[in-house]
């Protein structure tokens, strides 16, 4: 690591002595995929004169940082993160491709993946985490980042053959207001360094996770175990759960004497339909607060925001509000303190697309700001989830993943439902995905275009109802219109009772690119869900993974005969099943695009 003051971290430092230690305990994880997790690594501390080289060994992977012992603030000029394979291994990448020619590190982080030798790297290309290797022995490794709390996310770049390295944002030295809507901050020119450190400042953790198989990377704690613990604080006010959303489905109601939109009565309509189903949230996307102004002050002229959050509060559902960035940034103080006052609940934060170390820290601030004032933030627009959801569990998720909001408008060759059996093992390791399913206007691969105002997915409706238990999100969108849950009730009260937090997390079954299955309990009740390529799919449910022997009651959503046809055919079955020593698997059939999900419930 090179300082701005000459001097270097590196092995030319005096090397004091070493310390170790080893940890096994387990640790409380609210709003997580499981109740608690166990931490169990070994632990070597390399003490150098100015710093600390700390390495970490986990059964999953390793992970080292570097910690500051210096008695005063430091800037970085550069940090040298090496990752040198022995071979020339197959690599999924999401490429960073930048909104802007005049900022190469302004994206989205919503990249699909390619999929190539490393030695084939696009020149001159970078790439946003977690990255995927596949071995020739068949082993996984997975690259990414963990507390990044206050200093510039990493990318990686190809360094010559079979290495690459990491490669950090510079800090912005001036930033605009412009991009979409006014909603933006454009880096217009930048430092000669990357970050500004206190002192003894710990830096974020390089992670590299290793799976002999590939589920193993579906049911990884490595970042969340390396995020520094909850602040200590009351988080019992935080509360998971579904959100009615309007912005996929374009406020698109039928049936009601009013004109949907952007107003007081289509907001009450959600509300009213959301309470009705069990739903816990309704957001107001874009479009309540006046266009290009940037300013969450002025509302337009056809919500009463304050009659919206009152109808949501009477009966029980909760307001959370979308917002710019640029707007969020002008008084985080001021609108967490004003909203939460009116009685709003949250905040889905989006077009960030940047990580530098200014933009890192308005992460770290708005959290923190928002817990005060039992805010949650979903946050949009954002890159990938790094450590932040433990110390800061209002963080209740993040986007960085192309989800299902880009069928709204990608040509049939987008080939979502492989994109869909990728990211649970490499954009989900990372933690939590916006991916915001739930479709209910289903189309095989022939059968799909871009609808803007009725949009649909690709893949059957089984596979949209498996992602209610596949794709991790504690705050999960029912991205479909009402009007359209209400002619699918079966479906409809499924996705609305289906958890979004829980006690135990099991991966079954998967590879990368093929499929994913994966089991997850709450309370006495689990839930399976599977999905497949465009391959039609057996598959063998291993149900001694994860239920004890004895009698269960199986409420099963399966792809009907002709879901290759047609996508929206599905079989909805209950069944009595007996799980013993001799009799522990179940045949599963997935249509090509397609997915399965079942709830398993004791029987007495």
């Amino acid at each position: 690591m090179q300082l701005g003051d000459g001097s270097v971290y590196d092995a030319s430092v005096r090397f004091e002595r070493a310390l170790t230690r080893s940890v096994d305990t387990d640790i409380p994880a609210p709003v997580y995929k499981r109740a608690s997790v166990r931490d169990q690594f070994n632990e070597l501390t390399l003490r150098y004169k100015t710093f600390d080289v700390v390495i970490r060994a986990y059964d999953a992977g390793m992970a080292w940082r570097f910690v500051s012992r210096s008695k005063k603030g430091f800037t970085v000029k550069d940090e040298q993160a090496s990752f040198c394979f022995a071979e020339d291994v197959e690599t999924t990448v999401p490429y960073v491709k930048p909104d802007s020619p005049r900022d190469p590190f302004l994206n989205s982080f919503e990249a699909y993946y390619d999929i190539h030798p490393l030695s084939a790297w696009k020149e001159g290309q970078k790439a946003f985490l977690p990255v995927s290797f596949k071995m020739r022995n068949g082993w996984r490794v997975n690259i990414t980042e963990s507390d990044l709390l206050d200093y510039p996310g990493m990318y990686l770049r190809h360094a010559g053959g079979t290495a690459l390295a990491g490669l950090f944002a510079p800090y912005p030295k001036l930033v605009e207001q412009d991009g979409y809507n006014k909603l933006q901050g454009i880096v217009r020119t930048t430092e000669d360094y990357i970050a500004k450190q206190p002192a003894g400042a710990a830096l974020p953790w390089r992670i590299v996770a290793v799976a002999t198989e590939d589920r193993q990377l579906l049911d990884s704690d490595l970042v969340w175990q390396l995020g520094r613990p909850a602040e200590d604080i009351d988080w019992s006010w935080i509360k998971p759960g579904k959100v009615a959303w309007d912005w996929w489905n374009d406020w698109n109601i039928t049936g009601v004497d009013f004109r949907a939109g952007i107003n007081t009565e289509t907001y009450k309509y959600y509300i009213d339909f959301a309470a009705a189903h069990g739903i816990e949230y309704v957001i107001l996307d874009e479009g309540w607060a006046v266009l290009n102004k940037a300013d969450l002050f002025q509302i337009v002229p056809e919500i009463d925001m304050k009659a919206i959050v009152d109808h949501a509060n009477a009966k029980g559902v909760g307001i959370i509000l979308w917002a710019g960035y640029w707007s969020m940034q002008r008084d985080i103080e001021g609108i967490c303190r004003y909203y939460s006052q009116m009685g709003v609940k949250g905040f889905k934060v989006d077009f960030m697309n940047r990580d530098d170390q200014q933009m890192v820290d308005f992460y770290t601030t708005l959290a923190r700001t928002a817990a005060r004032y039992h805010l949650l933030l979903d946050f949009h627009g954002a890159f990938k989830p790094s450590g932040l959801q433990r110390p800061f569990p209002n963080v209740i998720n993040h986007e960085g993943v192309a989800g299902l909001e880009q069928m709204k408008w990608a040509q049939p060759n987008v080939d979502q439902v492989t994109y869909d059996v990728q990211i649970p093992f490499i954009r989900m390791f990372a933690g939590p995905l916006d991916y915001t399913q739930g479709a209910m206007h289903n189309a095989t691969r022939r059968g799909y275009r871009p609808n803007n105002s009725e949009p649909m997915s690709q893949g059957t409706r089984c596979r949209q109802l498996a992602e209610y238990i596949i794709f991790e999100a504690p705050l999960t969108m029912l991205c479909d219109s009402p009007s359209n849950y209400l002619a699918e009730p079966e479906c409809l009260k499924w996705m609305a009772a289906v958890p979004t937090v829980w006690d135990e997390t099991v991966a079954l079954d998967g590879k990368v690119g093929d499929c994913a299955a994966i089991a997850r309990r709450k309370g006495g009740d689990w839930y399976v869900g599977a999905m497949t390529d465009w391959d039609a799919r057996e598959m063998e449910i291993d149900l001694e993974a994860f239920l004890p022997a004895g009698r269960y009651r199986m409420e099963v959503f399966r792809d009907g005969i002709n879901a290759d046809r047609n996508a929206r055919d599905y079989a909805h079955v209950t069944e009595e099943l007996t799980v013993t020593p001799d009799r522990h698997t179940l045949k599963i059939h997935m249509a090509p695009g397609g997915g399965w999900t079942a709830r398993f419930t004791r029987s007495e």
